[in-house]
């Protein structure tokens, strides 16, 4: 017999520094979820990968158990980091904070293929691009 899912819940941690302090103690608590088994869980698999925002997707059972999946490091994040950049413009469309080249694009268009809603590496260069410009970032050659 299949268990029955409570709840999904979305979160974003540091890889490797999981804590039951916010945002993953109220998060998870509130569905009677053991805080302190996801944490150890989650820094072990994300080991390796310190100072890298990681999303985890965090599926809830009935029996308060759970099953989480961790995906890619968030678009924006990537780019900044290739940008050398700490934010974004807040003004994008008058502001130009930095640049990216056409190759580094494609690195993290290739990086983030499996979670992008994308039929190719064309479609996923589209959406990092797109995502490169609203955050007041230019596209150079190179």
């Amino acid at each position: 017999m299949a268990k029955k899912v409570v709840a999904m819940v979305k979160l974003q941690l540091q890889a490797g520094q999981a804590t039951p302090s916010p945002p993953v103690g109220p998060a998870l608590g509130q569905h009677g979820v053991n805080i302190m088994e996801f944490c150890k869980a989650f820094n072990e698999r994300t080991k390796g990968q310190e100072g890298t925002v990681i999303p985890a997707h965090i599926t809830i059972f009935s029996d308060r158990t759970f099953t989480f999946v961790t995906k890619t490091p968030p678009a924006t994040f990537l780019i900044k980091k290739s940008a050398k950049l700490a934010k974004g413009s807040n003004n994008p469309k008058k502001e130009v904070v930095g640049s990216i080249t056409k190759s580094q694009i494609r690195e993290i268009a290739q990086l983030k293929m499996q979670d992008l809603n994308a039929k190719d590496i064309e479609g996923a260069l589209k959406i990092i691009e797109g995502s490169t410009k609203s955050m007041g970032i230019e596209v150079v050659e190179g």
